[in-house]
């Protein structure tokens, strides 16, 4: 179950715009320190740093939004998916802007920056942690859980009041493999009657059918339609494994969602961190020693 903390060989970049600003960003991911997690740095803010811890979690409209001292990072979901299902643990992510770049909406633009750069094993034990009572969390008709398991899986449940996004649902277990495979090419997803609204509230600046799936009335609008014919639930999976990487470690549980969003996966993640009686952390500094093997991680055909 402990394996050694890892992080990127090589600095590697790439350009983009924002979903939410629609403002043009550069973001470089830079080698980090074992030890050090995922830090967002803000080089347009004389290199002002942000943590990528729950703590820091500041909006979750639309998105996951992380601030420390002032500066902030917006739309971190997708990225921090790529390192938690390639279980990259220390890196610098350095933006020239407050959003991260929305590609092509999905995690897919990510993970080849990663294979480009290639995965380094570190000189130091991944601590996990491993849930041993439930946690959970509700809104409604709105649902989040996390029940003790032996290794980590997720079921997710979304029912839309939409002809294309009704009862989908999806088993995952997590892998790089799986991950690859089953989740990082889905792209996040929006319908058409609400570009205005959310353009109203200064969101989706940046949103197209070239970053996002657009459904219409009752249709998918984009001209090469889906990926998967449940794509929508796909990306609520990779989106709450961006989001439940907030906790700062791999965890170790089945989560089950029900309609879920990012407010309630940044619930969940706080009550889980604030209910040590509900879980045992297992990888630490004592612990056996850890094989070490040297990854090679190869292009995904996304």
């Amino acid at each position: 179950m402990s394996r050694l903390q890892r992080t990127i060989k090589n600095s590697i970049s790439c350009e983009g715009i924002g979903l939410h600003t629609g403002k043009p960003v550069k973001m470089t991911l830079k080698p980090a320190p074992a030890g050090n997690g995922v830090v967002f740095i803000r080089t347009d803010l004389g290199n002002a740093e942000i943590s990528a811890i729950a703590t820091n979690t500041a909006a979750t409209n639309h998105a996951t939004t992380l601030s420390q001292d002032g500066a902030s990072v917006a739309t971190v979901e997708h990225v921090l998916a790529a390192f938690s299902g390639l279980n990259i643990d220390n890196v610098f992510v350095e933006l020239d802007a407050a959003e991260v770049p929305i590609m092509d909406g999905s995690a897919a633009a990510f993970v080849r920056l990663i294979a480009d750069a290639g995965v380094q094993t570190q000189d130091a034990l991944q601590p996990v942690l491993k849930v041993i009572r439930p946690i959970f969390v509700r809104e409604g008709n709105k649902q989040l859980a996390i029940w003790p398991a032996e290794t980590p899986s997720v079921s997710y449940f979304i029912d839309f009041n939409h002809p294309m996004l009704k009862e989908q649902s999806l088993q995952y277990q997590p892998s790089e493999e799986s991950f690859l495979r089953e989740v990082s090419d889905a792209r996040t997803f929006g319908f058409l009657s609400d570009v205005q609204m959310l353009r109203a509230n200064g969101l989706a600046k940046g949103g197209s059918m070239d970053n996002a799936v657009i459904l219409g009335e009752d249709s998918v609008l984009n001209t090469d339609g889906l990926r998967y014919k449940d794509e929508f639930v796909r990306h609520k999976i990779l989106d709450l494994i961006g989001d439940l990487s907030l906790a700062g470690m791999p965890v170790i549980g089945h989560v089950v969602a029900h309609k879920s969003g990012h407010g309630l996966n940044a619930q969940i993640v706080a009550k889980l961190l604030n209910s040590p009686q509900s879980w045992i952390l297992l990888g630490s500094p004592g612990e056996e020693t850890v094989k070490r093997q040297e990854p090679q991680l190869q292009h995904a055909v996304l």
